[in-house]
């Protein structure tokens, strides 16, 4: 029995630059410098994890080395002393360092130190320094001068996940290359030809789980498939990822979003349970179900997003989501969208993630059956009962005012605030006699006349004329006139006398 398996990961592992899928851009980019000659001195690889950042570092360095040729080839042997001991990782001159466990300038100045000399067996120092971010500000520091100016035979490879903790002046010594998700027909097509040389039998639907699943990443594809073939024995289906994943099966999405747009709570909740009884995760469900509406809204006649075959669902599955985008708008997808996305941070946080799920499918079944909402404004404006309106809402009905008090109380009864406070602090009425009011502005606000003039006309179906008076006649504001007859009032005399020093800060007119 081989106690010495290899996962496919590694076995896997791409060794040139042809095998190096999903970055067509950087393989470009990288044969063409090598076969021109412009080669820089400093390069740094970013992506999220699984895309070939430490295998481009290695390849690269082949390239530099490899001894089927004169000078570095952008297609290295793979073959050659130089080639193995670099795809071993034991090549002398080709030194990968794990930043994470070297963060320190110490560490930093031994690496430096030994740059100086030439290398041993290869044409290149070539210095693979693997999740770079992870170094202290002193080691980037220590590491400034030599990236910018390195001795001829030394090349710095860099490669992180983070990009953004990487300082600036570290940034712009380096070529700098971004590793993309590899995109799903991509990663089946390789996922089909691994199982093929392993003679694994895997059929298209569990290769498209697989896919998908990977989310871009190479290495984590493998990883699922891996597993996949450990738990079937070598004959991987739908409903074997489907279990290893515990996510639902595609269809039974489908049946889920169907029933809860339909409004029928019991049915959903026995789904629910169902589903939940089955072994699936929830949070995995949760997120095919959003997958589903973003499919759905896609899919939308009033779109017009054209051709649908590349949607990740069978013929039938999109026949159905057709249907019942007949019976759904936009408008309750949109919403049953950002109820779905608030209770992703509630689903991670929840101790019991079957009630919170629970809970979300009320939600969702009670925003799919709201009407639109321009439906819900002519329902409104259909069941609201008339109401009698107030003298201010009336423009054609005759305003009696004879006091300041008067027009403070029609002022605040339309809830004009802004008119009504600086009415009630700021103004003295001389005399309103008919429809002309004479009145000195302690404020002064320029503006203050228009306004009035102009909520009066409109209000009272009147014209209305306001004289500003330049002196005060030493008349009260109808705030001191409140707080004059409140002062004056026995009761309120009485209570202050209790209490010595006491006075009124405030008045509350009801």
């Amino acid at each position: 029995m081989d106690t010495n398996y290899t996962v496919l990961a590694r076995k896997y592992r791409s060794q040139d630059f042809q095998s190096l899928i999903g970055q067509d851009v950087l393989v470009k980019t990288l044969t063409t410098a090598i076969k021109t000659g412009r080669i820089a001195h400093a390069y740094i690889f970013t992506g999220i994890r699984g895309t070939g950042k430490t295998s481009t570092a290695r390849i690269l360095a082949k390239a530099l080395n490899c001894l089927s040729s004169d000078g570095p080839t952008a297609t290295p042997c793979g073959v050659c002393e130089n080639c193995r001991a670099i795809a071993a990782g034991q090549h002398i001159d080709v030194l990968e360092i794990d930043a994470a466990s070297h963060t320190g300038v110490d560490n930093m100045r031994e690496i430096l130190d030994a740059a100086q000399y030439r290398p041993t067996n290869g044409r290149y120092k070539v210095y693979i320094i693997d999740e770079v971010h992870m170094l202290s500000t002193s080691a980037f520091n220590a590491l400034l001068k030599t990236l910018e100016e390195p001795p001829a035979h030394v090349i710095f490879i860099l490669a992180t996940t983070e990009i953004r903790k990487v300082p600036v002046t570290i940034l712009s010594r380096c070529q700098r290359f971004d590793l993309v998700r590899v995109p799903v027909d991509v990663l089946k097509k390789h996922f089909a030809w691994i199982a093929e040389q392993e003679k694994v039998e895997l059929t298209d639907a569990a290769n498209e789980l697989l896919a998908r699943a990977a989310d871009g990443s190479v290495r984590d594809g493998l990883s699922l498939l891996d597993q996949a073939i450990a738990q079937t024995g070598g004959h991987v289906d739908e409903n074997a990822v489907m279990d290893m994943l515990k996510r639902a099966d595609r269809g039974v999405v489908v049946d889920f979003m169907q029933t809860i747009l339909s409004g029928n709570v019991a049915t959903a909740m026995a789904k629910v349970d169902e589903i939940y009884t089955n072994g699936a995760d929830l949070t995995m469900l949760l997120t095919d179900m959003m997958e589903w509406t973003h499919w759905a809204t896609r899919m939308h006649p009033v779109l017009h997003t054209g051709d649908s075959s590349n949607i990740p669902y069978t013929a039938d599955q999109r026949a159905r989501i057709n249907e019942i985008n007949k019976h759904v708008s936009l408008n309750t997808l949109s919403r049953i969208w950002q109820v779905m996305v608030a209770a992703v941070p509630e689903m991670a946080a929840a101790t019991n993630q079957k009630q919170c799920f629970d809970m979300l499918v009320v939600r969702l079944m009670h925003v799919a059956d709201m009407p639109p909402l321009t439906e819900m404004v002519k329902q409104d404006k259909g069941a609201v009962a008339p109401v009698t309106p107030k003298v201010a809402d009336v423009k054609n009905e005759t305003v009696q005012i004879k006091t300041a008090a008067d027009l403070a109380d029609l002022l605040k009864d339309a809830r004009e605030i802004m008119l009504y406070s600086y009415f009630t602090k700021n103004i003295e009425v001389s005399d309103i006699t008919g429809n002309r009011i004479s009145y000195f502005d302690r404020g002064n606000d320029s503006d203050f006349q228009k306004k009035l003039s102009s909520w009066l006309n409109t209000k009272t179906n009147t014209n209305w004329e306001l004289n500003k008076i330049e002196e005060s006649h030493q008349n009260q504001t109808v705030r001191e006139q409140i707080e004059t007859d409140v002062e004056s009032d026995p009761m309120v005399a009485d209570a202050m006398s209790l209490f010595e020093g006491a006075e009124i800060v405030g008045i509350s007119k009801q």
